[in-house]
């Protein structure tokens, strides 16, 4: 049969698939398309310059391999690219190899200027001034140095930086991030902001909750100065919009907000957006306005795991000029893991009490301090635990399990060890694979579907699972 270049594409696709996170492949592989296949060569079109050299940055090694299984040593791939030539103009497209080393290229963006010569009355203009002068709202402390990275956030944070360094420049126009509360969106959100600011001073950027600028919007009703208020904001270079699900149910805000926005975006302008859900699940929103939200990226903001939390209270001890035992810091990263701000303020109740009591902060006095704040917390459970839990319940050597040998009940003690560390902490399948004696990703895979399949057909077996799992709740 002969080959086409979608059906190349996507068996690559199912490859490539299986070997990243999904949020990965939903963001950067499932806009592509398969243009042509010519001999050995597949030419896929991507969305824009940006996109092109995050591929080439990041998975140029997955591609190589992947479309090299399926047109040979030979095979090659080229993309194809849509390239904004203004704001006003129709989009181009321009042909790049890929190279293996990154792109050399880069693309340019002329600033669209700004002045106004009238006052606009608005809370966030600083009074006393003909040319247009914002006070952008932002908090200073928010910046990407304090913002540490992690899986957790490392797509979102990667999109935030971009954007911080060409407003408008990117295809990821609006960025949307979106997280559960205290995940760091709004120090996120509010980091780009700053980081504009830094180097492009004359931006015009503002940052303003969902709630303010309803607020904002019922009062220019009230004083009839709803072409001020709309003037306002459209004469903005930067908007940041916090908690935009807050937006529901406001149907009349909305309508200003979306056309608000359509001006922003087809000028050029950038947005950023916060929510708690992403656009597919956001309620009580119009439709258009929701398409809107999805036409740039949005960036998933998760709980982070252990390595990340002590990352952050290491930066806070930093910051902060203190210093405290490394088993006082694991053991409030381990506990406490709902969200960020929940983290740092176990530590200053920490501090506080241990300021007041004059006592020196030690790991018995952090277990008796911070008994509110933890049992409330989803405990972080370990997977050396769960592999001591399940070696005890089946009486076979811990060593054993991360040995080559292939005794059945040792097989059966790793595989459901794999399970249950796949489904009760947040491990990657690398890790975990690398945890239980050097193993790849696809081995977890593997042994999670045989223990799924052995639940479903096995009641002894199945059995088994439910009483490991019951200690694991109690411990």
């Amino acid at each position: 049969m002969e080959k086409t270049s979608t059906g190349v594409w996507n068996s690559c696709l199912q490859i490539i698939k299986d070997n990243i996170p999904a949020q990965s492949f939903k963001t950067w592989f499932e806009p592509i398309k398969a243009l042509r296949l010519e001999g050995n060569i597949l030419t896929i079109q991507v969305p824009s310059l940006f996109f092109y050299e995050w591929l080439e940055e990041h998975y140029v090694g997955l591609l190589r391999k992947t479309v090299k299984k399926q047109l040979g040593d030979s095979g090659r791939l080229e993309y194809n690219i849509v390239v904004e030539k203004s704001s006003n103009s129709n989009p181009y497209t321009t042909n790049m190899p890929s190279n293996g080393n990154g792109a050399e290229g880069k693309r340019q963006s002329m600033p669209v200027p700004v002045a106004l010569n009238k006052d606009i009355k608005n809370p966030f203009v600083i009074p006393g001034l003909k040319k247009l002068q914002v006070d952008p709202q932002l908090n200073q402390n928010y910046t990407f140095d304090n913002f540490i990275e992690g899986d957790c956030n490392r797509l979102a944070r990667s999109a935030g930086y971009a954007v911080a360094t060409k407003p408008g420049g990117t295809s990821f126009n609006p960025l949307m991030l979106y997280g559960g509360v205290g995940l760091g969106k709004t120090h996120l959100a509010q980091a780009i902001g700053n980081e504009i600011k830094r180097i492009l001073p004359d931006k015009l950027v503002i940052y303003v909750s969902c709630e303010k600028f309803c607020q904002q919007f019922v009062d220019s009703l009230k004083n009839n100065t709803i072409n001020d208020f709309v003037n306002f904001y459209q004469a903005m270079d930067i908007i940041i919009m916090d908690d935009v699900h807050n937006f529901s149910g406001k149907d009349k805000t909305q309508d200003i907000f979306f056309h608000i926005f359509n001006h922003l975006h087809q000028s050029g302008k950038q947005i950023i957006l916060t929510s708690d859900k992403p656009p597919k699940d956001l309620a009580g929103l119009e439709e258009r306005l929701l398409s809107r939200f999805k036409w740039g990226l949005s960036a998933d903001m998760q709980v982070p795991d252990l390595e990340t939390r002590m990352a952050i209270l290491k930066k806070k001890m930093y910051t902060d000029g203190i210093e405290l035992p490394n088993e006082v810091v694991e053991y409030v990263a381990n506990n406490i893991d709902n969200n960020v701000r929940e983290l740092e303020g176990a530590m200053v109740s920490l501090l506080a009490q241990a300021t007041l009591n004059k006592k020196e902060i030690d790991l018995n006095l952090a277990k008796s301090m911070l008994k509110n704040f933890i049992k409330n917390a989803n405990k972080e459970i370990s997977m050396d635990y769960i592999q001591k839990l399940v070696c005890e319940y089946f009486e076979v050597p811990v060593e054993m399990v991360k040995s080559k040998t292939r005794k059945r009940e040792i097989v059966q003690a790793r595989q459901i060890s794999m399970y249950l560390a796949k489904s009760h902490t947040k491990t990657s399948l690398k890790s975990i694979g690398e945890f239980f004696g050097g193993r790849d990703h696809s081995t977890v895979i593997y042994a999670c579907q045989t223990v799924e399949d052995l639940i479903d057909t096995d009641k002894k077996f199945k059995a088994y699972v439910h009483d490991i799992q019951k200690k694991l709740r109690m411990s």
